[in-house]
């Protein structure tokens, strides 16, 4: 039974992955038939994000009051709906409303099991379980491509993933059972004694410590660079590069592939090697990744370099979540899990449609440029963590 409910929260976070890259490769599809400009994918976008903020941040108080299994059942049946939503959406506007429930459902699911996992499973765990959420993410791309080449609407391709999150939600209300016996219900109010609000540990004051900082640049970098590479991509690859739909499609697969690959990997390689050497590397590999991307002419150099920033970035997230309680301490692990993520998703209502707002002026061959440059701010704000984390573990060693 432990190991039938591991893979169950596996599953779960497929649906996790399976609308992330939609918009990206639907988008050059979409917005003609909506009348708008190629850039009105960073508003969905940052719709989508703000609900998923909304969400992260308050995961704690959410967990508490209704239980990790419950919040994630009635969280993937809201995606679900949002994409009949995006399905059946007569103009623009209709995608902006869908986008909302979209946004809050992932951001439920997202910080309710990585927070569940952080505090019951080794790090393998956390990265095998962010590579379901690549199997997602990549599976979705492919449904959309799929369809693009059959001369179908991108509409067949929403459709499809809100089937399948369907079929998601009723295997966990099915399972319900199953998160009930693991997770005993507790009273509010001793909850609340236990594992302390941000109120009562002085929220405000906690938020404005530099490690604390620190770590929320690093988060926000992260996504941003994730979701810049997911939305726009499709666009670098056909616009500044001249490679056609289904190809560009197919490039975006393998980015999502990669992270999927790479997390796999990354289990095993966690056994030997710390989060914070996972880190290093994964930042690393972005950085070489967006060199590649920004100097290669051919389709096969052009398909090396975004799956070099995939397998950049299949570390760095899980590794970052799991070390959340080392890091900070047990006490306040949920909420910080919570904060973490809502500032996350922040770095995805900014930066990708920063991008989107800028590429019109600079031009969109400057994308990677971009990239680089997140990575690179990336590592620092990381590598300044990891000296004040450093300098706590000592000061507490020599007391």
């Amino acid at each position: 039974m432990a190991v039938l409910f591991l893979t169950i929260i596996y599953i779960t976070f497929i649906s996790l992955g399976l609308p992330d890259a939609l918009l990206g490769v639907g988008w050059p599809e979409m917005y003609p038939e909506f009348g708008v400009p190629q850039s009105f994918a960073g508003i969905v976008s940052m719709t989508i994000s703000l609900g998923t903020i909304g969400s992260s941040f308050f995961s704690g108080k959410l967990i508490r009051r209704f239980g990790t299994g419950k919040l994630t059942a009635f969280s993937v049946l809201a995606t679900a709906c949002a994409l009949l939503g995006f399905y059946a959406a007569p103009h623009f506007l209709w995608l902006l409303l869908a986008a909302v429930p979209l946004g809050l459902g992932a951001g439920a699911v997202d910080a309710g099991l990585n927070d569940y996992v952080a505090r019951h499973y080794q790090a393998h765990h956390m990265n095998w379980l962010h590579s379901f959420w690549g199997i997602g993410a990549l599976t979705s791309p492919l449904i959309m491509s799929r369809v693009l080449s059959q001369n179908a609407s991108w509409r067949y391709g929403y459709l499809i993933v809100a089937l399948i999150q369907f079929a998601l939600v009723l295997v966990l209300f099915l399972t319900l059972p199953m998160w009930r016996t693991r997770e005993p219900r507790i009273s509010v109010k001793e909850e609340m004694s236990d594992n302390p609000t941000f109120e009562e540990i002085r929220f405000f004051k906690f938020i404005q410590s530099k490690k604390v900082r620190a770590a929320l640049y690093a988060f926000f970098l992260y996504i941003g660079v994730e979701a810049t590479v997911g939305l726009w991509s499709s666009s670098y690859l056909i616009h500044a590069k001249g490679i056609d739909g289904a190809k560009a499609a197919i490039a975006v697969s393998s980015f999502f592939g990669f992270i999927m690959l790479g997390r796999f990997v990354s289990g095993f390689v966690s056994m030997r090697l710390t989060n914070r050497q996972l880190i290093q590397l994964g930042q690393v590999l972005i950085v070489l990744g967006g060199v590649l991307l920004f100097f290669a002419k051919s389709y096969p150099l052009l398909l090396l370099g975004i799956s070099l920033i995939g397998f950049g970035c299949a570390p760095i997230y899980p590794a970052m979540l799991h070390d959340t309680p080392q890091r900070f301490g047990q006490e306040v692990a949920q909420q910080m899990m919570g904060v973490q993520m809502a500032v996350s998703y922040t770095g995805s209502v900014v930066l990708p449609p920063l991008f989107g707002f800028v590429a019109p002026k600079i031009g969109i061959e400057t994308l990677p440029i971009f990239l680089i440059v997140y990575g690179i701010c990336m590592f620092l704000a990381s590598e300044s963590l990891n000296r004040k984390v450093d300098r706590e573990n000592k000061q507490a060693s020599s007391q």
